[in-house]
C-alpha cells in the first residue's frame, strides 16, 4: 500500500546550536528537537537519564490511603489477595506487588483470570471466592478501573479493594474501591500519565518497601518487560524504567526469566526492546491467551532452576501453538475481508467467525489493521456472546468511538490504540454500522493511508559510525520514540537485488560518495527496483558486523 511520507521540517539554527553544544551531529540534534528536545540540558537528560529523575509516588492521588491499608492488614495478618490481567504487564506487575507484601511478611495470594473462562478483569465468581477463602483486602494490577458491579459486591462482603489501573476512566466515573491509583483520574498530580500496569504497582511497592531491606530497583526487571510488552510510550519516566530494567533484565537472577532468556537463544546478549516485544513478550502471553496464565505466572515468581527450565518449555511450546493458530486466522480473516468488506462505505473492518480463538484474535486484529489500514474489530462468536478485539490506526480514538457505540455493546474498555468488547451476537451488525458512522465523521480520506514519519532528509554520505552510535543512544525505542528513520534521496541503485528471506531482498545503493547494502525483510510489499535505476528511499541505519567486517547496512522502510 502507498505510504505517505511526513518529512520532519528541520531547525536548522536549533539543529547547529544543539549539535555544538553537545559535540553530536546535525543529523541527532536534529532527531532530538522532533522528540521535544530543544535546549541542551533536556538533551543532556535524554541522553543520559538517571533512575533518580523519575517522580516522586507521593504525587499518585489515593496511594498514601493505599499503602496504610496494605501495611495495616499485614500488621494485622489479613488475608489479602493480588489480583492482575493476563497479559505480561498484568503478570509481571501481579509478581512485583505480590514479592513485595511478601516481603513485608504479608499473608498474601495471587490470582490471574482465565481470559477464556473469566474474562478480563474483576469477575464476581474469584470475589465469591475469595470471600470463602476470608481474603479480606483486594488489590489490583492493571485493572478494576470499569469494575463498579464486582467492587460493590466486594463492599457487601466486607472486602476492601484497592484499584491500581493506568487504562482509560468510564464516563460514568469511578467505582466506589477504598483506594484508586490512575494517574488519569480527575485531581491527580501525577506529571506523567502514561505508566503501565506495572509502573503503577512498581511505583506503589517503593513506598511499601521504603525502609526496608529489599531494594525496589531490584524490581526494574520486571518493570521493563511489562512495560514494553505493553507498548507503553517510551517517553518521560517509562523511558527510564526501562532503560535501566532492560540493563537489569539482561542479568537478572530471577530463576524463570534467566530460564526463559536461555530458552529463546538471548543468553549472553543485551537485551532490547526488540528482544522483549517479538520475542520474551509474546512467550509470556502466549499462556494468557491460549493456555493457563498460572503456568506463566509460577516462571515469574519461581526460584526453582529445574522448574524454571521446565516451565520456559511449556512457554516456547505454546507460543508456536499461538503462532499456528494466529496464521489460519490470519488467513481466514484476510479472505472475508476480501469477500466482505467494501472499502468505500467500510472506514472500519469488523470481521466475526465462531472458530476463532478469543485469545489471539486481537494480534491477528493488529495484522489486519497493519495491512489494509483501517481500524480493525475481530469478534469470537463460539461462545454465549462475543467476544472481539479492536486495534486502530493513527488519528482514530479507538476508546472514544467506542463510547459512541455502547448501545450496541454489554461491555467495553481499552485505550486510543487497543480495546476489547462483549457484544451479543444479533448486534454485532448494528454495532459494525455505528463504529463506522463515527470512523466516517472522525477520519478524512488522506487519513486512510499509512504514513511513514521520516525525522531527517540526509545525503547518505553522511551517516557514518560515529553517527549510528548516537541513534542508538536514544534508545529504548517504542511509542513516542521510535527508532529513526532516515530518507535520501536520488540514490541509485548498484546491482540486481537478490531475493532473501519471505518476500524479502536485498541490494547495494550509492549515492557516489559511499555505497552500502539495503535490506529489505519483506514486510513492507515494496516494488523491488531494478539495476541502475534512481531512487529515493527511507531507513534506518545500523552497523552490519559479517566474520569480523563491519559495514554500512540500510533497513529498508519504503522506496519511492
Amino acid at each position: 500500500m502507498r505510504k505517505i511520507w511526513k518529512i520532519r521540517e528541520p531547525d536548522v539554527s536549533k539543529a547547529k546550536a544543539l549539535s555544538k553544544s553537545l559535540n553530536i551531529s546535525e543529523i541527532t540534534a536534529q532527531i532530538l528537537l522532533n522528540r521535544g528536545v530543544d535546549s541542551p540540558d533536556e538533551a543532556q537528560s535524554f541522553l543520559n537519564c538517571h533512575i533518580s529523575s523519575s517522580h516522586d509516588p507521593n504525587l499518585l492521588k489515593d496511594i498514601a490511603k493505599a499503602v496504610d491499608r496494605i501495611k495495616q492488614a499485614v500488621s494485622r495478618g489479613e488475608k489479602i489477595l493480588v489480583y492482575g490481567d493476563y497479559d505480561v504487564d498484568g503478570m509481571t506487575g501481579v509478581t512485583l506487588l505480590y514479592s513485595a507484601i511478601r516481603h513485608l511478611g504479608g499473608n498474601v495470594e495471587n490470582y490471574i483470570p482465565n481470559r477464556l473462562e473469566e474474562g478480563y478483569s474483576l469477575n464476581l465468581a474469584a470475589i465469591r471466592t475469595a470471600h470463602k477463602k476470608k481474603i479480606s483486602l483486594i488489590v489490583t494490577v492493571d485493572c478494576g478501573i470499569t469494575s463498579f458491579k464486582e467492587i460493590d459486591y466486594a463492599n457487601s462482603l466486607d472486602i476492601d479493594v484497592i484499584v491500581t489501573d493506568h487504562h482509560e476512566i468510564s464516563d460514568e466515573g469511578l467505582p466506589q474501591a477504598y483506594s484508586i491509583i490512575n494517574p488519569l483520574r480527575d485531581g491527580c498530580g501525577y506529571p506523567f500519565k502514561h505508566l503501565s500496569g506495572v509502573g503503577l504497582a512498581y511505583k506503589l511497592s517503593r513506598l511499601l518497601l521504603d525502609g526496608t531491606d529489599m531494594p525496589h530497583e531490584d524490581f526494574l526487571d520486571l518493570v521493563a518487560l511489562g512495560t514494553v510488552a505493553d507498548i507503553a510510550p517510551q517517553v518521560d519516566e517509562n523511558r527510564v524504567l526501562t532503560k535501566y530494567g532492560l540493563s537489569r533484565l539482561t542479568r537478572t537472577r530471577r530463576a524463570g526469566l534467566r530460564a526463559l532468556i536461555e530458552s529463546s537463544g538471548l543468553d549472553g546478549k543485551e537485551i532490547s526492546s526488540g528482544h522483549v516485544g517479538f520475542i520474551l513478550g509474546p512467550r509470556i502471553n502466549a499462556m494468557g491467551r491460549i493456555g493457563s496464565p498460572d503456568v506463566a505466572l509460577k516462571l515469574l515468581l519461581t526460584d526453582d532452576t529445574d522448574e524454571a527450565a521446565r516451565l520456559a518449555d511449556i512457554l516456547n511450546t505454546e507460543n508456536r501453538n499461538r503462532q499456528r493458530i494466529e496464521a489460519q486466522i490470519l488467513s481466514e480473516a484476510v479472505a472475508k475481508v476480501e469477500r466482505e468488506v467494501n472499502f468505500k462505505h467500510h472506514r472500519v473492518i469488523v470481521l466475526e467467525s465462531a472458530s476463532w480463538h478469543p485469545g489471539v484474535i486481537g494480534i491477528v486484529a493488529s495484522r489486519i489493521a497493519e495491512r489494509f489500514y483501517r481500524p480493525t474489530f475481530l469478534i469470537a462468536t463460539g461462545g454465549k456472546m462475543g467476544k472481539g478485539s479492536g486495534r486502530s490506526i493513527a488519528g482514530f480514538h479507538l476508546f472514544d468511538a467506542l463510547l459512541k457505540c455502547r448501545e450496541h455493546l454489554l461491555g467495553f474498555g481499552g485505550h486510543e490504540g487497543a480495546c476489547g468488547i462483549t457484544v451479543e451476537k444479533e448486534n454485532i451488525a448494528g454495532f459494525r454500522d455505528a463504529i463506522n458512522k463515527a470512523a466516517s465523521a472522525a477520519l478524512k480520506d488522506e487519513d486512510m493511508f499509512p504514513k511513514l514519519a521520516v525525522d531527517v532528509e540526509v545525503p547518505l554520505g553522511k551517516i557514518d559510525e560515529k553517527v549510528i552510535d548516537e541513534l542508538e543512544s536514544l534508545a529504548p525505542f517504542g511509542p513516542d520514540n521510535p527508532r529513526p528513520v532516515l530518507a535520501s534521496s536520488s540514490v541509485v541503485v548498484k546491482d540486481s537485488p537478490r531475493l532473501i528471506g519471505k518476500g524479502g531482498f536485498k541490494l547495494f545503493v550509492t549515492d557516489d560518495n559511499i555505497t552500502c547494502e539495503a535490506v529489505s525483510f519483506g514486510r513492507n510489499d515494496l516494488d523491488i527496483p531494478v539495476i541502475g535505476s534512481k531512487i529515493d528511499i527511507a531507513y534506518t541505519p545500523s552497523i552490519n558486523t559479517w566474520q569480523g567486517i563491519s559495514s554500512l547496512q540500510l533497513e529498508i522502510k519504503d522506496i519511492k
